[in-house]
C-alpha cells in the first residue's frame, strides 16, 4: 500500500482538488483508494459528497479512539473510498495533549486497513500541528502542491524543513515523492520560471541525504480551469463532474505519473 500526505501550510493552493481528483483518478484505473481528511474544514469530505453532522463517525472519533478507522470509512464508488472530517477535528490538539505517542495515533490506525486499498491519500490542514504531524508519521510520501508564485518558492523551505524535522524524529521512510503545480498559465513567464527554479533545486539535492534526495516536478501541469472550481459544490471529482474537461485531463496524466514514479527509497532512513 502506498501513503502519501498531500500538504501545504498556504490555502488556496490546489491541494483539496488534488487530493480528491488524484485519488479519483487512481480508482477509475482500478485501484483500490482511501482519502483520509484531517482538515477540521472538511472541504474534502464534502468535496467527495458526504457532509457530516456531529454525532457521526468521523476520523476525530479515530484519533480520539472511540472508532476505528474502518467504521469511520464511506464508500464513495467501486475502487474509491473516504474517512471524512468535521468541524470537531478542530479540537483534536487540546484533547491529545496529554496523550502519549499522539503522533502516531493514525500511523498505528492504518495498519489495520492496510491490506484494503493500493492507495491511502491524506488531505492535510494548512497548517503544521498535531494533524499533520499524524498525516506525515503515517505515510511514506508526501506531494506538495503549488501555485507558480514568487510566494510559493518562499515557503516551500518551510516545508521542507518541516518533512525533514519529521523524517529524523518520527518517520525515517517519509520522502518527498514530488511537487504538483496548480492553476497553472504556462503563457507566463512567472509561472516558467517559478517551474525551472523549482526543478532546478531538486536537480541541486541529488544524492544529498535529505528527504527530497528524488523528489521531482510533476510533468502534467493542472492548468487553470473553471470546472475544477464548480465540481466541489456539486459533491462529485472532476471525473463525475466534466469528464472531458482540461482539469480531468491534467488530474488523469498525473495520476498515471504518480503510478509509474515509484517512491525512492529515503537516504534517511538508510543513514
Amino acid at each position: 500500500m502506498r501513503s502519501i500526505a498531500v500538504i501545504n501550510q498556504k490555502g488556496g493552493v490546489g491541494k483539496t482538488t488534488t487530493t480528491v481528483n488524484i485519488a479519483a483518478a487512481l480508482a477509475e484505473s482500478g485501484q483500490r483508494v482511501l482519502v483520509i481528511d484531517m482538515d477540521p474544514q472538511a472541504h474534502a469530505t464534502l468535496h467527495m459528497g458526504i457532509e457530516l453532522t456531529p454525532g457521526e463517525q468521523s476520523i476525530y472519533e479515530v484519533l480520539c479512539g472511540k472508532a476505528t478507522l474502518a467504521e469511520a470509512t464511506r464508500k464513495i464508488d467501486k475502487h474509491l473510498s473516504c474517512a471524512g472530517s468535521h468541524i470537531d477535528l478542530a479540537a483534536t490538539e487540546m484533547e491529545l495533549a496529554g496523550v502519549a505517542g499522539r503522533d502516531l495515533i493514525l500511523r498505528e490506525k492504518l495498519t489495520e486497513v492496510a491490506d484494503q486499498y493500493d492507495y491511502v491519500i491524506i488531505d492535510c490542514p494548512p497548517s503544521l500541528g498535531v494533524l499533520t504531524i499524524n498525516a506525515l508519521a503515517a505515510v511514506g510520501e508526501v506531494i506538495l502542491p503549488m501555485q507558480p508564485h514568487f510566494l510559493a518558492l518562499h515557503g516551500l523551505s518551510k516545508l521542507l524543513q518541516t518533512i525533514q524535522l519529521v523524517a529524523q524524529k518520527i518517520n525515517p521512510q517519509l520522502s518527498l515523492t514530488g511537487v504538483a503545480f496548480c492553476m497553472f498559465d504556462s503563457g507566463t513567464r512567472l509561472a516558467a520560471e517559478v517551474s525551472r527554479d523549482v526543478e532546478q533545486f531538486f536537480e541541486q539535492s541529488r544524492g544529498q541525504s535529505v528527504p527530497w534526495a528524488s523528489a521531482r516536478v510533476f510533468q502534467s501541469r493542472i492548468r487553470r480551469n473553471i470546472r475544477l472550481a464548480e465540481a466541489p459544490s456539486f459533491g462529485r471529482s472532476i471525473f463525475n463532474y466534466a469528464p472531458e474537461s482540461n482539469g480531468a485531463t491534467d488530474y488523469r496524466e498525473m495520476a498515471d505519473e504518480l503510478i509509474r514514479f515509484l517512491p525512492a527509497p529515503n537516504r534517511l532512513a538508510a543513514a
